[in-house]
């Protein structure tokens, strides 16, 4: 019996101990603490500032590139080839002979016409002679008037046979001058079609084509929907325009819009629209594909950010900044120009510190630990 009371009581002392021993433990840490201490580190992300300029505002566009001028080179006379002294391809200013066609028929005929011209004409000196002799000698009755008037004729005669014989050396001229074919304007040759020795003119047989390079039509099809965009910035001004190279965009060619179609196409409600591109270079050849950019008008005080910071969800495209607190804060932007890699974002202030990097390490609210611009 007394052994119980004694594990009674030893029991009792040892639960009071605990108790003790429990109520005098310090105090665990205040929750705000322990939030602090269960918060991830913060993640290093590299940032850039908002940039602030005055925007051109573009619209962008598929394009074809054309000659202004592309003629096919024929013959106007009939003869041989004689020589071709520009080669294929080559780059000729215009006047440039391109073609010699044999000319000794032509020659002998022009000569043939001036002989023939020389001897009408001291056939109409004489019958001018005879007429003045004539109109004196009628006057004082020594010359019949049926001679006079005889004499007169064959003065016309004469007349009309020096007319004629100009004529005829005129043309026998121009045959010889088309024998030699010359450039049309400045341009570029294509494959020859007709060597030496190829009997060309009067069977339409095209010798070769030139085309003008410089300077170049850029042909584009605007949407009905831009017209009105296309029209107000023409009524403000010319409107300028920039040619880029599909597989080189460092490469521009400016620029200006000089034609614009009078209706629009009921299949594909586009409309044909081109601009005349100065190409010294003849960087841009007929037929190529190009991209070309319209300048509509400037739009001050854009704020301008990374394409790479702006992101996409179901509520729509989205950047990260740096908050106050030093966490990922999400905005929400409005896309509107590009300029190169920058895009205009409304929805940003000109102090944000855009987050351009780590963008799928991190969540809103996730700290974050900013990197020095580069």
């Amino acid at each position: 019996m007394k052994i119980s009371r004694l594990l009674v009581m030893s029991a009792t002392i040892a639960g009071l101990a605990g108790a003790g021993a429990y109520l005098s433990r310090p105090a665990g840490p205040a929750p705000a603490q322990a939030a602090v201490a269960s918060r991830p580190p913060a993640m290093p992300v590299p940032v850039t500032t908002v940039q602030k300029r005055t925007l051109p505002v573009y619209l962008e566009y598929s394009a074809r590139a054309e000659s202004i001028r592309d003629v096919a080179l024929q013959a106007r006379v009939a003869g041989y080839i004689q020589d071709q002294p520009a080669a294929d391809g080559a780059d000729v200013s215009e006047g440039d002979l391109l073609y010699k066609i044999d000319d000794r028929d032509y020659r002998a005929a022009l000569d043939q016409a001036r002989a023939q011209a020389e001897r009408n004409i001291a056939a109409r000196e004489y019958a001018r002679a005879n007429f003045h002799r004539g109109n004196e000698l009628v006057k004082t009755g020594f010359l019949a008037k049926d001679n006079f008037d005889q004499r007169a004729s064959t003065l016309g005669q004469s007349e009309a046979a020096v007319a004629q014989d100009n004529a005829t050396i005129r043309t026998a001229e121009l045959n010889l001058a088309y024998t030699e074919i010359r450039a049309p304007f400045a341009g570029r040759l294509g494959r020859n079609r007709a060597p030496v020795g190829t009997l060309a003119g009067g069977s339409g047989l095209t010798l070769n084509t030139l085309v003008q390079l410089d300077p170049i039509y850029v042909t584009f099809t605007p949407s009905e929907r831009e017209l009105a965009a296309i029209a107000a910035a023409h009524s403000a001004g010319e409107v300028v325009t920039e040619t880029l190279l599909p597989d080189d965009r460092s490469v521009s060619l400016p620029g200006r819009l000089t034609f614009v179609d009078n209706s629009v196409d009921r299949s594909t409600g586009t409309i044909t629209a081109r601009a005349t591109v100065p190409n010294p270079r003849f960087t841009l050849l007929p037929g190529q594909y190009v991209h070309i950019r319209v300048r509509l008008r400037s739009e001050p005080d854009a704020l301008m950010v990374p394409r790479t910071a702006v992101g996409a969800s179901q509520l729509g495209n989205y950047v990260y900044v740096v908050g106050a607190d030093g966490t990922a804060e999400q905005k929400l932007v409005t896309l509107g120009a590009a300029d190169g890699d920058l895009v205009n974002a409304k929805g940003v202030t000109e102090t944000d510190r855009v987050i351009t990097g780590n963008l799928q390490k991190i969540r809103p609210g996730s700290p974050v630990a900013p990197l020095p611009p580069t």
